[in-house]
C-alpha cells in the first residue's frame, strides 16, 4: 500500500475532481433557473443528461480498459470532460440563451465522465495483490467521491457568489489537475503492458463475460441494482434538500452549502471507515450494506418537511451515514469477485447503474415535488427496504470462504 501511495493520490483525485464537477451544480441550480428562465424540471436535466450518456457509454470505456490499458482511456476521457466544461461555461457566460448549449457541452461531460471514474475502480483492483489491500484502497477511492460530494455544495455557492455561472467554468480547470495528477503519478505496471500485446478476441472476451454472468448473475445483479439504489436516493435527498432550504427555511448563498453539506461530511466518514473495517471479509460487507440500507429506510421513514431545520438535517444525515456503510462493500465485492480480465467491463456495469439513479433521482423527486410532495420521502424509504431484501436474498457469502461472494 506505501510503494503505490502516489498512484492511488493520482486515482483518488479522479472521483474527486468529477464529483465536484457534476455536484457542486446541485445548490446553483435554483440560481440558474433564475437567470436563464428555466423550469425545476429542465435544470434537474442538467444533472441528468451528463449521467444519461455516461449510462451508455460506461461498457465501451469499461471494455477498452481492458483491451488497451485503463491510463489509457483514463487521459483522453479527463480531456473531453475538460472540453464539455468549456462549452458550457462559454455558452453561460456569452449566450443570451445558453440553456441548449449548456446541455451540449453538459453530454461532452458526460461522454469523458464514462472513461473516467468508472475506469478507477478496475485500476484499483489492478494495483494490489492482497484483497485486503483492494478493499482498503477501493475504500479511500470511495472516500474520495463523497469528499467531493462533501466540499461541492460549499465550493458551488461560494463560486456562484462570485458569479452564477462560476461553477461550469471550474469543471475544465478540475479535469486537468486531475489529468496531470494521472499522467505523471500513475505507472502503468509491466504486466499489464505484457497483457496489452496478448489480448484475447472479441469473441472470446464475450464468452468470458457471459460466464461470468452465468456463474455470478445473481449476486452481480443485486449489487447492480443497490448501486444504483443508492446513488437514486442521495442525489434524489439533495435535489430536495437544496430546494427546501432556499423556499422553506430561506437559506442562500455559501450557508446553503454548507447545511448541505453536512449530511455529506457524514457519509464520507462513514464511507471511509467502511473500507477500513470490511478487510476481505465478505460476510461483513453483506451485513454492513444491510445494515446500512435498513438505516438509511428508517430515518428517511421519518422525515417530514414540516419539520424544523435541525431535525430535518439529523435524519438526512444518518441516512448519508447508511449510505456511506455500504458503498464501499459494493465497490469491494464487484471489484475483487472479478478476474482482472473481465474487471473493467463487469464493474462498468455497476458504475452505469449507479449513473442511472444519479441520473433518475433529481427529476423523479422534481416530479414529485409538483405532485405529491408528501410521498417524497416514503418513497425513498421504500426504494431503500428494497435494497435491504435484495442484499439479504441474493448477495450470500459462504461462511468457509469469505474471500469468495459466491451466492446459491
Amino acid at each position: 500500500m506505501e510503494k503505490k501511495r502516489w498512484d492511488l493520490f493520482a486515482l483518488a483525485s479522479i472521483p474527486l475532481m468529477m464529483t465536484l464537477g457534476n455536484s457542486m451544480l446541485i445548490p446553483v441550480l435554483p440560481l440558474i433557473e433564475k437567470e436563464i428562465n428555466i423550469t425545476s424540471f429542465q435544470s434537474s436535466l442538467i444533472i441528468s443528461i451528463y449521467s444519461l450518456i455516461a449510462i451508455v457509454l460506461i461498457p465501451v470505456s469499461g471494455y477498452l480498459s481492458d483491451r488497451i490499458g485503463r491510463k489509457k482511456v483514463i487521459i483522453p476521457s479527463l480531456i473531453i470532460v475538460a472540453l464539455g466544461g468549456a462549452v458550457s461555461a462559454y455558452a453561460a457566460w456569452q449566450m443570451e440563451n445558453p440553456y441548449a448549449v449548456i446541455m451540449m457541452g453538459r453530454f461532452l461531460q458526460g461522454v469523458g465522465a464514462a472513461g473516467a471514474f468508472p475506469v478507477v475502480l478496475p485500476t484499483v483492483g489492478d494495483m494490489f495483490k492482497e484483497e485486503e489491500q483492494v478493499s482498503q484502497g477501493l475504500g479511500i477511492i470511495e472516500t474520495a467521491n463523497t469528499l467531493g460530494k462533501v466540499l461541492s455544495p460549499i465550493l458551488g455557492a461560494l463560486l456562484a457568489v462570485v458569479i452564477w455561472y462560476m461553477p461550469f467554468i471550474a469543471i475544465p480547470v478540475l479535469s486537468f489537475i486531475a489529468v496531470l495528477l494521472v499522467f505523471f503519478l500513475v505507472k502503468t505496471p509491466k504486466k499489464e503492458k505484457e497483457e496489452e500485446r496478448s489480448n484475447p478476441s472479441f469473441q472470446e472476451f464475450v464468452q468470458g463475460v457471459k460466464e461470468t454472468f452465468h456463474h455470478n448473475g445473481r449476486w452481480l445483479f443485486a449489487v447492480f441494482f443497490i448501486g444504483c439504489i443508492l446513488m437514486l436516493v442521495l442525489f434524489g435527498i439533495l435535489f430536495h434538500f437544496s430546494s427546501l432550504l432556499e423556499e422553506k427555511y430561506s437559506i442562500e448563498g455559501y450557508v446553503k452549502g454548507f447545511v448541505l453539506a453536512i449530511p455529506l461530511l457524514f457519509l464520507c466518514i462513514a464511507s471511509f471507515s467502511s473500507g477500513k473495517m470490511i478487510g476481505e471479509d465478505k460476510i461483513r460487507m453483506k451485513w454492513f450494506i444491510l445494515v446500512g440500507n435498513g438505516t438509511a429506510a428508517v430515518s428517511l421513514f421519518f422525515v417530514r418537511e414540516e419539520m424544523g431545520l435541525f431535525m430535518f438535517t439529523l435524519l438526512l444525515t444518518i441516512a448519508g451515514i447508511g449510505i456511506g456503510l455500504s458503498l464501499p462493500c459494493l465497490d469491494a465485492l464487484i471489484t475483487e469477485g472479478i478476474k482482472k480480465e473481465e474487471r473493467g467491463s463487469i464493474t462498468s456495469f455497476y458504475s452505469s447503474m449507479r449513473f442511472v439513479g444519479v441520473a433518475a433521482g433529481p427529476p423523479i423527486i422534481a416530479v414529485l415535488m409538483k405532485h405529491g410532495p408528501g410521498l417524497i420521502y416514503y418513497i425513498l424509504a421504500g426504494i431503500s427496504v428494497a435494497a435491504v431484501l435484495l442484499t439479504f436474498a441474493a448477495i450470500r457469502p459462504s461462511s468457509e470462504e469469505k474471500k469468495e461472494p459466491a451466492v446459491t
